[in-house]
């Protein structure tokens, strides 16, 4: 079931709100950003993401297809989230980092089930051969 969280990056210029359905899973991923940046994220319809305040505030970085704007404040240089024209079936999603949700309890987080992504090898239908590094 679908909850509201809210979040942003550290020094509090970005923040948001975001429904989501942690139930669903998260993702970890061994593409090349989201190992160094060691991402938890959730993926969610673009409809249930509201940027609070700080557009003017966020950074944008692109790599490889261009098709994810990586996010982040021009401040404190946390990534909260990111954004894609086209994800699963076609359709806009925002990928929320779990790490910047703020009402969420530690206990809530150890319960949510990981799906783990060969972003490396482009197989996202796929878990990479080994994953306790992510």
């Amino acid at each position: 079931m679908k909850q509201t969280y809210t979040g942003g990056c550290h020094c509090g210029a970005v923040r948001y709100e975001a429904d989501m359905d942690l139930s669903q899973g998260t993702l970890k991923c061994n593409c090349s950003i989201c190992r160094k940046t060691r991402a938890w994220l959730v993926g969610i319809g673009a409809d249930d993401f509201r940027l609070l305040k700080g557009q003017e505030a966020l950074s944008d970085y692109q790599f490889g297809s261009k098709n994810i704007h990586h996010l982040f404040c021009k401040h404190c240089g946390v990534k909260s989230f990111g954004r894609a024209a086209a994800g699963p079936g076609g359709k806009p999603f925002v990928a929320v980092l779990l790490s910047t949700v703020d009402d969420i309890s530690d206990a809530d987080l150890a319960a949510t089930p990981v799906i783990y992504i060969d972003g490396r090898n482009n197989n996202f239908a796929a878990a990479p051969d080994e994953t306790r590094y992510l």
